[in-house]
Protein backbone atom coordinates (compact mmCIF):
# COMPACT_ATOMS: atom_id res chain seq x y z
CA UNK A 1 0.00 0.00 0.00
CA UNK A 2 2.75 2.44 0.98
CA UNK A 3 4.69 1.98 -2.26
CA UNK A 4 1.56 2.32 -4.41
CA UNK A 5 0.33 5.29 -2.39
CA UNK A 6 3.66 7.09 -2.61
CA UNK A 7 3.88 6.54 -6.36
CA UNK A 8 0.40 7.93 -6.88
CA UNK A 9 0.99 10.98 -4.75
CA UNK A 10 4.20 11.81 -6.60
CA UNK A 11 2.40 11.46 -9.90
CA UNK A 12 -0.45 13.61 -8.67
CA UNK A 13 1.96 16.31 -7.57
CA UNK A 14 3.81 16.28 -10.90
CA UNK A 15 0.70 16.39 -13.05
CA UNK A 16 -1.35 18.66 -10.74
CA UNK A 17 -4.26 16.39 -11.57
CA UNK A 18 -7.19 15.14 -9.56
CA UNK A 19 -8.75 11.71 -9.86
CA UNK A 20 -12.52 11.39 -10.03
CA UNK A 21 -14.23 8.55 -8.21
CA UNK A 22 -15.88 5.46 -9.63
CA UNK A 23 -17.18 4.27 -6.25
CA UNK A 24 -17.16 0.53 -6.67
CA UNK A 25 -13.60 -0.70 -7.13
CA UNK A 26 -12.32 -2.23 -10.34
CA UNK A 27 -13.64 -5.63 -11.37
CA UNK A 28 -10.26 -7.30 -11.34
CA UNK A 29 -9.64 -6.15 -7.77
CA UNK A 30 -12.92 -7.25 -6.22
CA UNK A 31 -12.17 -9.40 -3.16
CA UNK A 32 -13.20 -13.04 -3.36
CA UNK A 33 -16.86 -13.83 -2.86
CA UNK A 34 -18.03 -15.95 0.06
CA UNK A 35 -16.85 -19.49 -0.54
CA UNK A 36 -16.55 -21.51 2.65
CA UNK A 37 -15.42 -25.07 2.16
CA UNK A 38 -17.36 -28.03 3.43
CA UNK A 39 -14.49 -29.43 5.45
CA UNK A 40 -15.54 -30.92 8.77
CA UNK A 41 -14.65 -29.07 11.95
CA UNK A 42 -11.17 -29.84 13.28
CA UNK A 43 -10.62 -31.76 16.48
CA UNK A 44 -9.89 -28.50 18.29
CA UNK A 45 -13.09 -26.49 17.84
CA UNK A 46 -11.44 -23.10 18.28
CA UNK A 47 -10.18 -20.18 16.24
CA UNK A 48 -7.77 -17.27 16.50
CA UNK A 49 -9.04 -13.79 15.60
CA UNK A 50 -6.68 -10.96 14.71
CA UNK A 51 -7.35 -7.51 16.18
CA UNK A 52 -5.39 -4.29 15.78
CA UNK A 53 -5.14 -3.09 19.37
CA UNK A 54 -5.08 -4.40 22.91
CA UNK A 55 -8.06 -4.22 25.25
CA UNK A 56 -6.03 -2.27 27.75
CA UNK A 57 -8.65 0.05 29.09
CA UNK A 58 -11.13 -1.24 31.66
CA UNK A 59 -12.97 -4.41 30.67
CA UNK A 60 -15.88 -3.21 32.80
CA UNK A 61 -18.59 -2.71 30.14
CA UNK A 62 -20.03 0.31 31.93
CA UNK A 63 -16.66 2.10 31.92
CA UNK A 64 -15.16 1.06 28.59
CA UNK A 65 -14.43 3.94 26.21
CA UNK A 66 -12.67 2.12 23.38
CA UNK A 67 -14.75 0.83 20.50
CA UNK A 68 -12.33 -2.08 20.06
CA UNK A 69 -12.97 -3.22 23.62
CA UNK A 70 -16.74 -3.03 23.22
CA UNK A 71 -16.41 -4.93 19.94
CA UNK A 72 -14.74 -7.94 21.57
CA UNK A 73 -16.61 -7.91 24.87
CA UNK A 74 -19.96 -7.93 23.04
CA UNK A 75 -19.54 -11.71 23.27
CA UNK A 76 -19.32 -11.62 27.07
CA UNK A 77 -22.07 -9.23 28.17
CA UNK A 78 -25.79 -8.79 27.64
CA UNK A 79 -28.49 -6.37 28.73
CA UNK A 80 -32.19 -6.70 29.37
CA UNK A 81 -32.46 -6.54 25.57
CA UNK A 82 -29.82 -6.97 22.88
CA UNK A 83 -29.37 -5.82 19.27
CA UNK A 84 -29.92 -8.04 16.25
CA UNK A 85 -28.04 -7.96 12.92
CA UNK A 86 -31.16 -6.44 11.34
CA UNK A 87 -31.04 -3.43 13.65
CA UNK A 88 -33.88 -4.52 15.92
CA UNK A 89 -33.93 -5.21 19.65
CA UNK A 90 -34.79 -8.61 21.04
CA UNK A 91 -35.38 -9.73 24.64
CA UNK A 92 -32.25 -11.07 26.36
CA UNK A 93 -32.01 -11.22 30.14
CA UNK A 94 -35.58 -9.94 30.19
CA UNK A 95 -38.00 -12.45 28.70
CA UNK A 96 -40.55 -9.73 28.02
CA UNK A 97 -41.59 -6.25 29.13
CA UNK A 98 -44.56 -3.90 29.21
CA UNK A 99 -44.78 -0.10 29.07
CA UNK A 100 -47.39 1.91 30.94
CA UNK A 101 -49.91 4.05 29.05
CA UNK A 102 -48.10 7.24 30.07
CA UNK A 103 -44.81 5.74 28.74
CA UNK A 104 -43.10 6.35 32.06
CA UNK A 105 -42.93 2.89 33.63
CA UNK A 106 -41.23 -0.14 32.10
CA UNK A 107 -41.89 -3.52 33.74
CA UNK A 108 -39.42 -6.28 32.93
CA UNK A 109 -39.96 -9.97 33.59
CA UNK A 110 -36.62 -11.74 33.84
CA UNK A 111 -35.96 -14.90 31.90
CA UNK A 112 -35.76 -18.16 33.85
CA UNK A 113 -32.42 -19.91 33.99
CA UNK A 114 -30.08 -17.02 33.14
CA UNK A 115 -26.74 -17.42 34.89
CA UNK A 116 -23.63 -15.33 35.25
CA UNK A 117 -20.35 -16.87 34.17
CA UNK A 118 -19.52 -17.60 37.81
CA UNK A 119 -22.59 -19.85 37.99
CA UNK A 120 -24.78 -17.51 40.04
CA UNK A 121 -28.35 -16.94 38.83
CA UNK A 122 -29.27 -13.46 37.61
CA UNK A 123 -31.70 -11.81 40.01
CA UNK A 124 -33.78 -8.66 40.02
CA UNK A 125 -31.29 -7.20 42.51
CA UNK A 126 -28.51 -7.62 39.92
CA UNK A 127 -30.61 -5.75 37.38
CA UNK A 128 -31.35 -2.91 39.80
CA UNK A 129 -27.66 -2.70 40.76
CA UNK A 130 -26.56 -2.53 37.12
CA UNK A 131 -29.09 0.10 36.02
CA UNK A 132 -28.54 2.23 39.13
CA UNK A 133 -24.79 2.03 38.57
CA UNK A 134 -25.12 3.28 34.98
CA UNK A 135 -27.47 6.08 36.07
CA UNK A 136 -25.36 7.31 39.00
CA UNK A 137 -24.42 10.95 38.44
CA UNK A 138 -22.94 11.62 41.87
CA UNK A 139 -19.49 12.16 40.36
CA UNK A 140 -20.61 14.10 37.29
CA UNK A 141 -21.99 12.68 34.04
CA UNK A 142 -23.49 9.19 34.52
CA UNK A 143 -21.94 6.18 32.81
CA UNK A 144 -24.98 6.12 30.49
CA UNK A 145 -26.12 9.74 30.03
CA UNK A 146 -29.47 8.57 28.61
CA UNK A 147 -30.25 7.16 32.07
CA UNK A 148 -30.47 10.64 33.58
CA UNK A 149 -34.24 10.43 33.07
CA UNK A 150 -34.55 7.40 35.37
CA UNK A 151 -36.51 8.34 38.48
CA UNK A 152 -36.43 4.96 40.21
CA UNK A 153 -35.57 1.30 39.71
CA UNK A 154 -37.65 -1.04 41.88
CA UNK A 155 -37.43 -4.76 42.58
CA UNK A 156 -40.99 -6.09 42.57
CA UNK A 157 -40.00 -9.70 43.17
CA UNK A 158 -37.15 -12.05 42.24
CA UNK A 159 -38.07 -11.98 38.56
CA UNK A 160 -39.70 -8.57 38.12
CA UNK A 161 -38.14 -5.10 37.89
CA UNK A 162 -39.77 -1.76 37.15
CA UNK A 163 -37.96 1.31 35.83
CA UNK A 164 -39.80 4.62 36.18
CA UNK A 165 -38.77 7.64 34.12
CA UNK A 166 -39.17 11.35 34.72
CA UNK A 167 -40.30 11.85 31.11
CA UNK A 168 -41.20 9.64 28.15
CA UNK A 169 -38.41 8.58 25.79
CA UNK A 170 -38.81 6.48 22.67
CA UNK A 171 -35.05 5.79 22.73
CA UNK A 172 -34.86 4.49 26.28
CA UNK A 173 -35.20 0.82 25.40
CA UNK A 174 -32.19 1.00 23.06
CA UNK A 175 -29.97 1.88 26.01
CA UNK A 176 -31.13 -1.15 27.98
CA UNK A 177 -28.54 -3.11 26.03
CA UNK A 178 -26.33 -1.92 28.93
CA UNK A 179 -24.73 -4.97 30.53
CA UNK A 180 -26.32 -6.63 33.54
CA UNK A 181 -23.58 -7.43 36.07
CA UNK A 182 -23.52 -9.34 39.36
CA UNK A 183 -24.24 -7.00 42.25
CA UNK A 184 -21.30 -6.42 44.55
CA UNK A 185 -18.63 -7.97 42.31
CA UNK A 186 -15.68 -5.55 42.06
CA UNK A 187 -13.42 -7.37 39.61
CA UNK A 188 -14.99 -6.30 36.31
CA UNK A 189 -11.99 -4.16 35.29
CA UNK A 190 -9.68 -7.13 34.88
CA UNK A 191 -11.76 -10.31 35.32
CA UNK A 192 -15.17 -9.50 33.85
CA UNK A 193 -18.27 -11.62 34.52
CA UNK A 194 -21.29 -11.39 32.27
CA UNK A 195 -24.06 -13.60 30.92
CA UNK A 196 -23.10 -13.85 27.23
CA UNK A 197 -22.43 -16.93 25.09
CA UNK A 198 -18.69 -16.66 25.82
CA UNK A 199 -16.97 -16.19 29.16
CA UNK A 200 -13.73 -14.34 29.77
CA UNK A 201 -10.72 -16.54 30.54
CA UNK A 202 -7.55 -14.47 30.38
CA UNK A 203 -5.71 -11.52 28.95
CA UNK A 204 -1.99 -11.22 28.28
CA UNK A 205 -1.08 -7.57 27.72
CA UNK A 206 -0.20 -6.76 24.09
CA UNK A 207 -0.63 -10.41 23.19
CA UNK A 208 -3.96 -12.23 23.60
CA UNK A 209 -7.47 -12.22 25.03
CA UNK A 210 -9.04 -15.65 25.50
CA UNK A 211 -12.77 -16.43 25.65
CA UNK A 212 -14.41 -19.82 26.09
CA UNK A 213 -17.90 -21.07 25.36
CA UNK A 214 -20.26 -20.69 28.32
CA UNK A 215 -21.90 -24.08 28.64
CA UNK A 216 -24.75 -22.78 30.80
CA UNK A 217 -25.77 -19.99 28.44
CA UNK A 218 -29.54 -19.48 28.42
CA UNK A 219 -29.87 -18.99 24.65
CA UNK A 220 -28.53 -20.58 21.50
CA UNK A 221 -25.07 -21.84 22.46
CA UNK A 222 -21.95 -20.69 20.68
CA UNK A 223 -20.63 -23.15 18.09
CA UNK A 224 -16.97 -22.59 18.95
CA UNK A 225 -15.46 -23.87 22.18
CA UNK A 226 -12.73 -21.25 22.37
CA UNK A 227 -11.75 -17.96 20.72
CA UNK A 228 -8.32 -16.41 21.11
CA UNK A 229 -7.98 -12.77 20.08
CA UNK A 230 -4.44 -12.10 18.93
CA UNK A 231 -3.24 -8.51 19.11
CA UNK A 232 -1.21 -7.63 16.01
CA UNK A 233 -0.78 -3.87 15.78
CA UNK A 234 1.61 -3.88 12.82
CA UNK A 235 -0.20 -4.24 9.49
CA UNK A 236 2.61 -6.22 7.84
CA UNK A 237 2.79 -8.60 10.78
CA UNK A 238 -0.96 -9.07 10.62
CA UNK A 239 -0.70 -10.04 6.96
CA UNK A 240 2.06 -12.52 7.72
CA UNK A 241 -0.04 -14.05 10.51
CA UNK A 242 -2.96 -14.50 8.13
CA UNK A 243 -0.84 -16.06 5.42
CA UNK A 244 0.96 -18.37 7.81
CA UNK A 245 -2.26 -19.78 9.24
CA UNK A 246 -1.78 -18.26 12.69
CA UNK A 247 -5.03 -16.26 12.34
CA UNK A 248 -8.37 -17.62 11.16
CA UNK A 249 -10.49 -14.47 11.04
CA UNK A 250 -9.75 -10.76 10.90
CA UNK A 251 -12.16 -7.86 10.37
CA UNK A 252 -11.57 -4.24 9.34
CA UNK A 253 -8.98 -5.45 6.84
CA UNK A 254 -7.55 -2.80 4.48
CA UNK A 255 -8.60 -3.50 0.90
CA UNK A 256 -5.04 -3.86 -0.34
CA UNK A 257 -4.38 -6.59 2.20
CA UNK A 258 -7.66 -8.30 1.40
CA UNK A 259 -6.62 -8.50 -2.24
CA UNK A 260 -3.34 -10.18 -1.25
CA UNK A 261 -4.90 -13.04 0.68
CA UNK A 262 -4.31 -16.58 -0.45
CA UNK A 263 -7.01 -18.97 -1.59
CA UNK A 264 -7.23 -20.22 2.00
CA UNK A 265 -9.52 -17.25 2.77
CA UNK A 266 -12.69 -15.67 1.52
CA UNK A 267 -13.91 -12.13 2.18
CA UNK A 268 -17.22 -11.07 3.71
CA UNK A 269 -18.04 -7.44 2.92
CA UNK A 270 -20.24 -5.16 5.00
CA UNK A 271 -20.41 -1.54 6.13
CA UNK A 272 -18.20 -0.54 9.04
CA UNK A 273 -20.55 1.07 11.54
CA UNK A 274 -18.63 4.27 12.11
CA UNK A 275 -17.83 7.61 10.51
CA UNK A 276 -14.28 8.22 9.36
CA UNK A 277 -13.40 11.91 9.34
CA UNK A 278 -10.66 14.40 9.87
CA UNK A 279 -11.77 15.29 13.40
CA UNK A 280 -10.84 18.87 14.23
CA UNK A 281 -10.11 20.48 17.58
CA UNK A 282 -12.57 23.37 17.31
CA UNK A 283 -11.02 25.13 20.32
CA UNK A 284 -7.54 25.52 18.80
CA UNK A 285 -6.53 28.23 16.31
CA UNK A 286 -6.88 28.39 13.37
CA UNK A 287 -9.59 25.70 13.58
CA UNK A 288 -11.73 27.81 15.91
CA UNK A 289 -12.66 29.78 12.76
CA UNK A 290 -15.53 28.15 10.87
CA UNK A 291 -14.14 29.51 7.59
CA UNK A 292 -10.93 27.55 8.09
CA UNK A 293 -12.84 24.35 8.81
CA UNK A 294 -15.02 24.92 5.76
CA UNK A 295 -11.91 25.53 3.67
CA UNK A 296 -10.58 22.14 4.76
CA UNK A 297 -13.84 20.57 3.61
CA UNK A 298 -13.60 22.19 0.18
CA UNK A 299 -9.93 21.19 -0.08
CA UNK A 300 -10.77 17.52 0.56
CA UNK A 301 -11.44 15.20 -2.36
CA UNK A 302 -13.22 12.46 -0.45
CA UNK A 303 -13.80 10.21 -3.45
CA UNK A 304 -10.09 10.28 -4.21
CA UNK A 305 -9.44 9.06 -0.67
CA UNK A 306 -11.86 6.17 -1.14
CA UNK A 307 -10.46 5.31 -4.57
CA UNK A 308 -6.82 5.53 -3.57
CA UNK A 309 -6.65 4.36 0.03
CA UNK A 310 -9.64 1.99 -0.06
CA UNK A 311 -9.68 0.79 -3.68
CA UNK A 312 -13.12 2.28 -4.22
CA UNK A 313 -14.80 0.59 -1.25
CA UNK A 314 -16.72 2.89 1.12
CA UNK A 315 -19.75 5.18 1.28
CA UNK A 316 -19.44 8.97 1.34
CA UNK A 317 -21.02 10.76 4.30
CA UNK A 318 -21.58 14.43 5.03
CA UNK A 319 -22.07 14.45 8.78
CA UNK A 320 -21.74 12.32 11.91
CA UNK A 321 -24.12 9.55 10.86
CA UNK A 322 -23.50 6.33 8.94
CA UNK A 323 -25.91 4.64 6.48
CA UNK A 324 -26.68 1.49 8.49
CA UNK A 325 -28.43 3.60 11.14
CA UNK A 326 -31.17 3.80 8.54
CA UNK A 327 -33.79 6.47 9.10
CA UNK A 328 -31.33 8.82 10.81
CA UNK A 329 -28.91 8.98 7.89
CA UNK A 330 -29.37 12.07 5.69
CA UNK A 331 -27.76 11.40 2.33
CA UNK A 332 -28.54 14.96 1.15
CA UNK A 333 -25.72 16.22 3.39
CA UNK A 334 -23.15 14.17 1.50
CA UNK A 335 -22.69 16.95 -1.06
CA UNK A 336 -22.59 19.88 1.37
CA UNK A 337 -18.99 20.43 0.28
CA UNK A 338 -17.74 19.52 -3.17
CA UNK A 339 -14.05 19.49 -4.01
CA UNK A 340 -13.24 23.13 -4.84
CA UNK A 341 -9.72 24.43 -4.18
CA UNK A 342 -10.64 27.93 -5.40
CA UNK A 343 -13.41 28.17 -2.80
CA UNK A 344 -11.04 26.80 -0.15
CA UNK A 345 -8.43 29.48 -0.95
CA UNK A 346 -11.10 32.19 -0.87
CA UNK A 347 -12.23 31.14 2.60
CA UNK A 348 -8.66 30.90 3.87
CA UNK A 349 -7.98 34.44 2.62
CA UNK A 350 -11.13 35.73 4.36
CA UNK A 351 -9.94 34.08 7.58
CA UNK A 352 -6.54 35.77 7.31
CA UNK A 353 -4.53 32.90 5.83
CA UNK A 354 -4.06 33.82 2.15
CA UNK A 355 -0.86 31.78 2.01
CA UNK A 356 -2.20 28.87 4.03
CA UNK A 357 -0.65 27.61 7.28
CA UNK A 358 1.07 24.65 8.93
CA UNK A 359 -0.94 22.02 10.80
CA UNK A 360 -0.58 18.61 12.39
CA UNK A 361 -2.58 15.38 12.05
CA UNK A 362 -2.22 12.96 14.95
CA UNK A 363 -3.05 9.48 13.69
CA UNK A 364 -3.16 6.08 15.49
CA UNK A 365 -0.38 4.13 13.79
CA UNK A 366 -2.01 0.72 14.28
CA UNK A 367 -4.82 1.63 11.87
CA UNK A 368 -3.21 1.73 8.40
CA UNK A 369 -6.43 2.90 6.75
CA UNK A 370 -6.40 6.07 8.86
CA UNK A 371 -2.69 6.60 8.23
CA UNK A 372 -3.24 6.19 4.48
CA UNK A 373 -6.13 8.65 4.61
CA UNK A 374 -3.95 11.19 6.41
CA UNK A 375 -1.28 10.86 3.74
CA UNK A 376 -3.76 11.55 0.94
CA UNK A 377 -5.19 14.52 2.83
CA UNK A 378 -1.70 15.95 3.39
CA UNK A 379 -1.02 15.83 -0.35
CA UNK A 380 -4.40 17.33 -1.23
CA UNK A 381 -3.99 20.25 1.18
CA UNK A 382 -0.77 21.35 -0.50
CA UNK A 383 -2.95 22.69 -3.32
CA UNK A 384 -4.32 25.38 -0.99
CA UNK A 385 -1.08 26.18 0.81
CA UNK A 386 -1.64 24.02 3.90
CA UNK A 387 1.40 22.05 5.02
CA UNK A 388 0.61 18.98 7.08
CA UNK A 389 2.84 17.16 9.54
CA UNK A 390 1.53 13.66 10.21
CA UNK A 391 2.21 12.48 13.76
CA UNK A 392 1.77 8.70 14.11
CA UNK A 393 1.15 7.62 17.71
CA UNK A 394 0.45 4.39 19.56
CA UNK A 395 -3.21 3.74 20.35
CA UNK A 396 -2.76 4.31 24.08
CA UNK A 397 -1.19 7.68 23.38
CA UNK A 398 -4.04 8.60 21.06
CA UNK A 399 -6.58 7.80 23.78
CA UNK A 400 -4.72 9.72 26.51
CA UNK A 401 -3.52 12.72 24.50
CA UNK A 402 -6.21 13.20 21.86
CA UNK A 403 -9.44 11.64 23.12
CA UNK A 404 -9.04 12.41 26.82
CA UNK A 405 -6.44 15.19 26.92
CA UNK A 406 -7.60 16.96 23.73
CA UNK A 407 -4.00 17.96 23.06
CA UNK A 408 -4.05 17.93 19.27
CA UNK A 409 -5.00 19.96 16.20
CA UNK A 410 -6.58 17.36 13.92
CA UNK A 411 -6.81 13.57 13.83
CA UNK A 412 -8.04 10.90 11.43
CA UNK A 413 -10.08 8.16 13.12
CA UNK A 414 -13.49 6.52 13.02
CA UNK A 415 -16.23 7.29 15.55
CA UNK A 416 -18.98 4.78 16.30
CA UNK A 417 -22.27 4.58 18.21
CA UNK A 418 -22.63 2.72 21.49
CA UNK A 419 -26.35 2.08 20.86
CA UNK A 420 -28.62 1.92 17.82
CA UNK A 421 -29.83 5.50 18.16
CA UNK A 422 -28.98 8.83 16.58
CA UNK A 423 -28.36 10.14 20.07
CA UNK A 424 -25.48 7.71 20.52
CA UNK A 425 -23.70 9.29 17.54
CA UNK A 426 -24.65 12.93 18.04
CA UNK A 427 -24.59 13.43 21.80
CA UNK A 428 -20.79 13.69 21.84
CA UNK A 429 -20.93 17.07 20.05
CA UNK A 430 -23.13 18.64 22.73
CA UNK A 431 -20.97 21.26 24.45
CA UNK A 432 -21.53 19.61 27.87
CA UNK A 433 -20.63 16.08 26.78
CA UNK A 434 -17.63 14.57 28.51
CA UNK A 435 -16.62 12.78 25.29
CA UNK A 436 -16.80 15.91 23.10
CA UNK A 437 -13.15 15.49 22.15
CA UNK A 438 -13.45 17.94 19.21
CA UNK A 439 -14.58 20.73 21.57
CA UNK A 440 -17.56 21.65 19.41
CA UNK A 441 -19.47 24.57 20.97
CA UNK A 442 -22.69 25.63 19.28
CA UNK A 443 -25.75 27.01 21.08
CA UNK A 444 -28.16 26.03 18.30
CA UNK A 445 -26.84 22.48 18.33
CA UNK A 446 -27.19 22.24 22.11
CA UNK A 447 -30.78 23.51 21.90
CA UNK A 448 -31.68 21.02 19.18
CA UNK A 449 -30.16 18.23 21.23
CA UNK A 450 -32.29 19.09 24.26
CA UNK A 451 -35.39 19.16 22.08
CA UNK A 452 -34.53 15.84 20.49
CA UNK A 453 -33.91 13.86 23.66
CA UNK A 454 -37.16 15.09 25.23
CA UNK A 455 -39.27 14.47 22.13
CA UNK A 456 -41.45 11.35 22.17
CA UNK A 457 -42.83 11.55 18.63
CA UNK A 458 -40.51 9.41 16.51
CA UNK A 459 -40.88 11.33 13.25
CA UNK A 460 -40.40 14.69 14.96
CA UNK A 461 -37.40 13.41 16.89
CA UNK A 462 -35.80 12.01 13.74
CA UNK A 463 -36.26 15.38 12.05
CA UNK A 464 -34.55 17.11 14.97
CA UNK A 465 -31.60 14.75 14.79
CA UNK A 466 -31.27 15.48 11.07
CA UNK A 467 -31.24 19.20 11.89
CA UNK A 468 -28.36 18.47 14.26
CA UNK A 469 -26.53 16.63 11.49
CA UNK A 470 -27.04 19.60 9.18
CA UNK A 471 -25.71 21.91 11.88
CA UNK A 472 -22.51 19.83 12.07
CA UNK A 473 -22.18 19.87 8.30
CA UNK A 474 -22.91 23.58 7.79
CA UNK A 475 -20.47 24.57 10.53
CA UNK A 476 -17.87 22.05 9.37
CA UNK A 477 -17.48 20.66 12.86
CA UNK A 478 -15.24 18.05 11.22
CA UNK A 479 -14.20 17.06 7.72
CA UNK A 480 -16.52 14.12 7.12
CA UNK A 481 -15.24 11.49 4.70
CA UNK A 482 -16.93 8.09 4.68
CA UNK A 483 -18.45 5.06 6.33
CA UNK A 484 -15.72 2.60 5.35
CA UNK A 485 -16.47 -0.81 3.94
CA UNK A 486 -15.74 -3.58 6.41
CA UNK A 487 -13.81 -6.43 4.83
CA UNK A 488 -13.57 -9.54 6.98
CA UNK A 489 -11.08 -12.25 6.09
CA UNK A 490 -12.47 -15.67 7.00
CA UNK A 491 -10.55 -18.93 6.64
CA UNK A 492 -12.30 -21.38 4.36
CA UNK A 493 -14.12 -23.98 6.38
CA UNK A 494 -15.62 -21.30 8.67
CA UNK A 495 -19.03 -19.73 8.13
CA UNK A 496 -21.74 -17.75 9.91
CA UNK A 497 -20.11 -14.33 10.38
CA UNK A 498 -22.75 -11.57 10.66
CA UNK A 499 -22.63 -7.77 10.52
CA UNK A 500 -24.51 -5.47 12.91
CA UNK A 501 -25.39 -1.77 12.62
CA UNK A 502 -23.06 -1.36 15.60
CA UNK A 503 -19.29 -1.72 15.96
CA UNK A 504 -19.42 -5.24 17.40
CA UNK A 505 -18.10 -8.68 16.51
CA UNK A 506 -20.50 -11.53 17.29
CA UNK A 507 -18.61 -14.83 17.27
CA UNK A 508 -21.45 -16.92 18.68
CA UNK A 509 -22.70 -17.67 15.16
CA UNK A 510 -19.30 -18.47 13.63
CA UNK A 511 -18.79 -22.19 13.09
CA UNK A 512 -16.91 -24.79 11.11
CA UNK A 513 -18.92 -25.96 8.12
CA UNK A 514 -20.21 -29.51 8.39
Amino acid sequence: MKKRLTAFLLLAALLCAVLTGCGGGSADQTPAEKDPSTDAAPVANEITVGIANDLDDSLDPHKTVKAGTREVMFNVFEGLVKPTPDGDLTPAIAEDYTVSEDHLTYTFTLREGVKFHNGDPVTAEDVKYSIDRCADDSEGEPLVPAFLIIREVQVVDEKTVTITLTEPSNEFLSYLTAAILPAGYDGQDTAPIGTGPFKFVSRAAQDTIVLEKFDEYWGDPAYLDKVTFKIVENADSLMMSLQSGAIDLCNHLPTTQALQLSDDFYIVEGCMSLVQALYVNNAVAPFDDVRVRQALCYATDRQQIIDLAFDGYGSLVGSSMYPTLGKYFDDSLTDTYTYDTAKAKELLAEAGYPDGFDMTMTVPSNYPQHVDTAEVLAEQYKAVGINVEIIPVEWNSWISDVYVGRQYQTTVVGVDASAMTARAMLERFNSQAGNNFVNYQNDEYDALFQQAITCYDDAEQTALYKQMEKNLADNAANVYIQAPADLVAVRKGLEGFQFYPLYVMDLSTVRFAQ
